[in-house]
């Protein structure tokens, strides 16, 4: 159980912020899974709020168990970045994409790969953000965009 709560929200998210929580996350699923994880973040990247932190980091959770269990790709990327007043996070991988009658249902909102895709999406929404997903023959890239919103709200 004690793993479990600390792999959903590991109290580095807290201390040390989005990007060196995603690096924790990334280097242990890729040495879980065998996928070869690439982070792109920048070096200094502002703090934003608890939720918006959360959010994100469960966005990237999703994305990666989702590469592991149906791409079968062997490398994921995360991006995260800030245009502008929003911020861009992006998990992309190299896999056979998803299945179009699948991919149908993810643009329509519904729950096609279960809850953990529709929660995210619904939680981005909450806070003024969005869920797209783009898939093909040559991979599938998860794209999570939200109002820059600094730690103090």
């Amino acid at each position: 159980m004690r793993t479990l709560s600390y792999l959903l929200h590991p109290p580095g998210l807290d201390e040390a912020g989005l990007p060196a929580a995603l690096k924790w996350y990334a280097d242990g699923f890729a040495e879980r899974s065998g996928i070869g994880v690439t982070l792109d973040v920048p070096q200094v990247f502002p703090r934003l709020s608890r939720e918006v932190e959360t959010t994100l980091f469960r966005v990237v959770q999703e994305a990666l168990i989702n590469i592991h269990r149906h791409a079968a790709s062997p490398t994921a990327t995360i991006r995260l970045t800030q245009p502008g007043e929003k911020v861009l996070l992006e998990v992309e991988d190299r896999g056979r994409g998803i299945a179009s009658d699948v991919s149908a249902a993810i643009r329509a909102g519904q729950g096609a790969f279960g809850v953990g895709i529709a929660a995210a999406r619904e939680r981005l929404k909450q806070l003024g953000g969005a869920l797209h997903i783009e898939t093909g023959r040559e991979g599938t890239v998860v794209r999570a965009t939200v109002p820059m919103v600094g730690p103090e709200g």
